[in-house]
């Protein structure tokens, strides 16, 4: 979402960064480009006004005259200020008796109703806790049948939908079986519109005086732009907003919304959705952005999500075996497939710090799940022997395994290569044993010659 603003400030920070000492003048001049860059993120003018003046108050006093890298530290007032305009991180508060009440509103296409599944997922997974569903939307075709089906997938409860019932009486009866049965979070998925209208706004009102939520999260779509920031103002408002979901951030939205809306309404940005997958949904930290948006990459996010979606028992079971120097290719093929587990590639190596200045490089490497997919394609089409022992696999039996992939032979000679080097490597750590590789490090590791993974 932040590529092009990201793409902009790096190019400002570089040249600031290559030189000894920075002028007033000097400092002028980057923010004057600082400002555009953000402007044509459809980042608010007046939010801009005040950013920029906050950075230059700081970075043209004693502070970044006396420092040692100059450059540096006004890329850290930058970052500092980025904080501050993005505000702080908040959970859901579920502080209240339970059922607790979480209010989902916004408009029609932002993603409401699958952010409420995916925030369901998350209550479930991460904080052990009984979570209903309830549709409200009576008015989009199959919008409560769309919410049970997802209910389905999280493995949550779902309000058993009666037709005709208004938003307001299924907003009480989710409530009365959410205390009924134990529920610990009712969350209400309210009706949608095209654009804001007074109907919409004395619906959901109505519906959050009956229930009194204790969260009442607005979702908008990030592709929105400065039309985002209107609306957050109109919701806070007219309702009352507590937090905000910012949704399909893996697009290529410019990230305006995100500095803007927080700004303009004071209410924190609480999550942000990644993707259509209910697991793509990431806690908003305005920090870990910020390093995003300057380039220094977001590894605590990156440790994070290897966390969730490597599984401990695989983990063992390899580092077991590579202990005594084995690595065959069913061990890769469960590589690939935690890899995958992870989401887009391009996201997860856009978190590691620097990653910026190679980005075209990246581009054209054309890196995509993809070539994970065709890679595993053909470990699957050996047989079980294949797997085990690849020196099995001469020309007859890779034109077969690269016809049943779909592949040409090159692909499958390519894998069998990248096995290898894998393989080889896998070995040295055996017989190099912990010591061996402290002492050694990571050349002791590399091919002959600084060969390279992957062929």
């Amino acid at each position: 979402m932040f590529e092009s603003l990201s793409s902009r400030l790096g190019e400002v920070f570089e040249r600031l960064r290559k030189r000894g000492a920075l002028t007033e003048a000097d400092v002028s001049e980057a923010l004057r480009e600082v400002r555009v860059a953000l402007l044509e993120a459809d980042v608010a003018l007046p939010v801009v006004k005040d950013f920029v003046s906050r950075v230059k108050e700081r970075a043209v006093g004693q502070e970044v005259v006396r420092s040692i890298t100059p450059g540096q530290m006004v890329v850290k007032i930058v970052h500092d200020c980025l904080v501050e305009t993005l505000g702080s991180a908040e959970e859901i508060n579920l502080a209240a008796t339970p059922p607790v009440p979480v209010l989902m509103v916004g408009l029609q296409g932002s993603g409401k109703t699958t952010t409420s599944a995916k925030i369901a997922l998350r209550l479930k997974t991460r904080d052990r806790k009984k979570v209903l569903l309830a549709s409200l939307d009576v008015y989009r075709p199959a919008a409560q049948q769309q919410l049970e089906i997802l209910a389905r997938q999280a493995d949550v409860g779902s309000l058993p939908i009666v037709m005709g019932e208004k938003p307001v009486a299924i907003a009480r009866r989710a409530m009365e079986i959410g205390r009924r049965e134990g529920y610990d979070v009712v969350i209400l998925d309210t009706a949608g519109r095209l654009h804001i209208d007074q109907v919409l706004m004395a619906e959901v009102a109505e519906v959050r005086d009956a229930v009194r939520p204790a969260e009442t999260l607005l979702v908008v779509d990030s592709m929105t732009g400065q039309d985002a920031v209107t609306l957050a103002r109109e919701f806070n408002e007219k309702v009352g907003v507590t937090g905000m979901v910012l949704t399909r951030v893996d697009g290529d939205a410019r990230g305006g919304a995100a500095l803007s809306m927080r700004a303009v309404t004071g209410r924190p940005i609480k999550f942000l959705g990644a993707g259509e997958k209910l697991d793509a949904l990431e806690v908003f930290h305005p920090d870990r952005v910020a390093g995003r948006i300057l380039g220094m990459g977001d590894v605590v996010s990156l440790v994070e999500k290897a966390i969730d979606t490597f599984e401990q028992d695989e983990a063992e079971k390899l580092a077991s075996k590579l202990a005594k120097g084995k690595f065959d290719l069913d061990d890769l093929a469960a590589q690939f497939r935690q890899i995958k587990k992870m989401g887009d590639l391009k996201g997860v190596i856009g978190m590691l710090p620097g990653i910026g200045k190679i980005k075209k490089q990246i581009d054209e490497a054309n890196i995509d799940t993809k070539a994970i997919n065709r890679q595993e394609a053909i470990i699957l089409s050996m047989t079980k022997a294949e797997r085990k022992n690849p020196d099995l696999i001469k020309a007859s039996r890779k034109r077969r395994i690269a016809a049943g992939a779909g592949v040409s032979v090159q692909d499958v000679n390519k894998l069998l290569k990248q096995y290898q080097q894998m393989a080889d490597v896998m070995k040295k750590v055996s017989k190099m044993g912990k010591k061996g590789l402290l002492r050694h490090g990571l050349p002791g590791l590399l091919p002959p010659g600084g060969g390279r993974f992957g062929g």
